[in-house]
């Protein structure tokens, strides 16, 4: 009976106004504009682009990034004692040149920056503001979007490139670099990240899941690693989870600059000798110390899309509210209860109430198998409109299909001359129920107790139900026969199911 259902649930996002704020806000991107801005014709770059060692200073600078003697820099904070000359302060002003060099390079890959060729490859290029630079404050909240996604695509891209510790080893005789020795597979890392964030989107926005919690970085490389069969884990793949999980912990710093995730780190402490890598954790305890991840409500907009791009039916909330009655009630078949709700909330807000109750009901109509659903959400959506839905519903009261459902509607709301329904309606109606409640994969405590209330409520009602005229009435009797919890109420439900299905010839 069941209609076909979206791949995954729907989100909820914001609107684009928000998501742009969130954008703009995301630190690399943020510091890739503030270089945009400070590029001009003194501005020097390499072959590639990037920016020379002489002008990485000056961008650091640019950023607030500088390291003084006494150990501050541009995020603040000190030791109040001088360091400068030693390791640590090599390293940091290393790491502030590595904050810029990266800057930049999401500047051009984002059109922020235009890059000039040298005159000759001994001399440097120039660079200047790009054309989008503009749209980030003159251009729409989908400009700055779509900006930003360029900016994902291309830290994505970054993230599934292997950290090369001694890129010295792997120069061959002619300059080039031996990739076929770092076995990388660029192609299978793409699709293991992109697994993993489609997993971690998936975990967000399933009812029962975290939601907006984080999640343990073990359990995320686990999910791509365990074989769903597998009961205990063998050591092999514990080591592969462990693999897993620290190359995971490199890509999720890198992404989280550009905002699409919030990240707690593996816990360093966690190495049993420097190089090692941490064994898979049995601790419940403490879980949090092997890394935690939670996707950004940007990063569940930037996942989608690149989830839509690939094809994958990825809905959110309010992607309906354009559409027709039909598309609604069809497309919210395999939404959960509140997704639901919100959906079709939207769909009718700004309408005019009679009309779109009169598109709901038609909409409602039919014998295929996903139609008992429709006329489940047709109820709900009802439900949500006032008094003045009345003379659409009234039109209805007739019509073999709909007639229940218009008087359940009509006397919920107190109206007058109701007529009373006739027996057929009332078990076409029963019938039609549990077959949306069947296809809704709702609460089984719930829908037993529905079965067992309508049973209880009429007498014989197995003897008049195999007789009614709708296209489920052996299905959903048979389900009644598994569902029912009275040995016998169950036994009567199973013959009248056979006799339905002879009736009908099927």
């Amino acid at each position: 009976m069941s209609a076909e259902q979206p791949t995954l649930p729907p989100v909820r996002l914001p609107a684009d106004a928000e998501l742009a704020r969130d954008a703009l806000a995301a630190p690399l991107l943020a510091r890739a504009v503030r270089l945009a801005r400070w590029a001009g014709p003194d501005t020097r770059v390499g072959a590639g682009g990037e920016l020379v060692d002489e002008q990485l200073p000056d961008a650091v600078e640019v950023l607030g990034l500088t390291v003084t003697a006494d150990g501050t820099d541009g995020a603040g904070g000190s030791d109040g004692e001088s360091f400068e000359g030693t390791e640590a302060f090599e390293e940091a002003v290393e790491e502030a040149e590595i904050l810029a060099a990266d800057a930049w390079r999401l500047a051009v890959d984002t059109g922020l920056v235009t890059v000039e060729d040298g005159a000759d490859d001994e001399t440097p290029g120039g660079a200047g503001p790009g054309d989008n630079l503009a749209l980030l404050t003159a251009g729409s909240p989908q400009d700055v979007l779509a900006i930003w996604l360029d900016g994902f695509d291309a830290v994505f891209a970054d993230a599934v490139v292997p950290v090369l510790d001694d890129l010295e080893t792997l120069v061959g005789e002619d300059g080039e670099i031996d990739l076929e020795s770092l076995d990388w597979d660029p192609e299978m890392e793409g699709e293991f990240l992109e697994g993993v964030l489609g997993n971690l989107y998936l975990l967000t926005v399933s009812e029962g899941g975290p939601g907006d919690g984080p999640v343990p970085l073990p359990a995320l490389a686990a999910s791509m690693v365990v074989p769903d069969d597998m009961g205990e884990p063998t050591d092999d793949v514990l080591e592969q989870v462990s693999d897993a999980m620290m190359r995971l912990d490199e890509q999720f710093r890198l992404l989280e600059a550009i905002g699409l995730v919030e990240y707690q780190p593996v816990d360093e402490a966690l190495m049993a000798e420097e190089g090692e890598e941490p064994a898979a954790p049995l601790d419940d305890e403490d879980v949090s110390r092997y890394g935690m991840v939670r996707l950004t409500t940007l990063g569940l907009y930037g996942v989608r899309a690149r989830m839509l791009d690939a094809g994958v039916d990825a809905p959110a909330v309010g992607d309906l509210a354009d559409k027709g009655a039909d598309a609604l009630l069809g497309g919210i078949a395999g939404y959960p209860e509140a997704a639901a709700r919100a959906e079709t909330a939207a769909w009718l807000s700004g309408r005019d109430v009679v009309t779109a109750a009169r598109e709901l009901l038609h909409a409602a109509r039919g014998t295929d198998a996903g139609s008992p659903l429709r006329r489940l959400h047709c109820q709900q959506a009802l439900a949500l409109v006032g008094t003045e839905a009345e003379p659409a519903v009234r039109e209805v009261l007739d019509d073999a299909e709909l007639g229940g459902l218009a008087r359940v509607w009509l006397v919920e709301r107190g109206a007058a001359d109701v007529p009373a329904p006739s027996e057929s309606m009332i078990f076409w109606l029963a019938i039609d129920t549990i077959a949306a409640q069947l296809d809704a994969d709702g609460d089984l405590e719930e829908l037993q107790e529905l079965i067992e209330g309508l049973t209880g409520r009429y007498s014989g009602f197995f003897e008049a139900a195999w007789r009614v005229d709708h296209p489920a009435t052996a299905e959903v009797l048979e389900a009644m026969g598994r569902l029912h919890r009275d040995k016998t109420a169950a036994k009567e439900a199973r013959k009248s199911a056979f006799k339905a299905r002879s009736r009908s010839g099927s």
